[in-house]
């Protein structure tokens, strides 16, 4: 779009042509997906096959994490404490304060046992 449009008839046509022509494949491919998504199940692609492009990504991400840690094995611990680290954790400066909420009727609605302290 940056460039100037050229001052020639016939150049801007074609141009005009190719564009339409792009314009309708991708519409197509739109049509397509939307079939595959919306349709009816005869014609929708099944989860196992959608998951299979998810499967090759993975696969690549996690060859190039290998090959990561063979170039670079100095890194490797960090790498592995970094994936395995708990991200909900609280920080530690916060303080810890433990309620315990107890109930009056120690009595199974169920079996009318007693019910264990936890």
């Amino acid at each position: 779009m940056s460039d100037p449009l050229p001052d020639d008839l016939e150049t801007l046509k074609a141009m005009l042509l190719a564009e339409r022509c792009e314009s309708e494949r991708l519409r197509q491919i739109i049509k397509e997906m939307q079939r595959h998504r919306f349709g009816r199940r005869a014609e929708t692609l099944p989860e196992d096959q959608m998951l299979l492009g998810l499967e090759d990504a993975e696969q690549v991400a996690a060859y190039g994490e290998r090959a990561q840690n063979v170039s670079a094995p100095q890194g490797r611990d960090a790498r592995a404490r970094k994936r395995r680290g708990n991200r909900g954790a609280l920080p530690a400066h916060l303080p810890r304060i433990e309620v315990i909420v107890d109930i009056e009727d120690k009595t199974c609605p169920c079996c009318q046992g007693e019910l264990p302290d936890r």
